[in-house]
């Protein structure tokens, strides 16, 4: 089984709900005996990026495993996010409903430039091992430090926790503050 780490996040209401209620009840609907649930960071609310006039983002990373290869748990994301109804045409940087984003697939570097657009991916996107952006992401990497402090970036080679050091040594916090999850939360079982 492989090791997965998925980010999650979301700022508007959607057909899940609140973005608290959207990110657990994204967490249920992913798991199934190929895709299985092994720990999920504390929930965080943080500044949004981009638009003006957003609301805060709820954010999280969970750690799975599973036996499907990167390109199905890639599909099985956007399912997901499809499923919550997430639509493909969203602004860069605007609200979501559901953002589920693959970080990390068992170590795995594919495409891989460091600086990759996020944007420059859009429709029919390469899959790119490690997330090209994780590391500037305060709200990704401050979760993934929580769960996962030891895991090693595959082409930076630096631990969740050493790459959050980093981001607080450039002021780059992201206003993350502690929140508390919905009791539904699958991770709390």
């Amino acid at each position: 089984m492989a090791k997965v780490l998925i980010a999650l996040g979301a700022n508007i209401r959607g057909r899940w709900g609140a973005p608290d209620a959207a990110l657990a009840k994204a967490l249920k609907t992913l798991q199934s005996p190929r895709f299985r649930l092994s720990t999920v960071s504390p929930l965080y609310r943080s500044d949004p990026i981009g638009q003006p006039g957003q609301e805060p983002y709820a954010n999280a990373v969970a750690l799975f495993e599973t036996a499907l290869p990167p390109e199905a748990v890639l599909r099985l994301l956007k399912q997901t996010e499809a499923k919550a109804g997430r639509r493909g045409e969203h602004a860069p940087w605007g609200p979501r409903s559901l953002d589920l984003d693959l970080l990390d697939y068992a170590g795995q570097v594919r495409g891989w430039d460091g600086e990759a657009s996020p944007f420059a991916r859009a429709g029919k996107r390469p899959l790119i091992l490690p997330h090209p952006q994780a590391q500037h992401r305060p709200f990704v990497i401050r979760p993934l430090a929580d769960i996962a402090p030891h895991w090693r970036h595959p082409v930076l080679h630096k631990t969740a926790s050493r790459l959050w050091r980093d981001l607080l040594r450039q002021g780059q916090d992201g206003g993350l503050l502690p929140a508390n999850w919905p009791a539904s939360n699958p991770g709390n079982t």
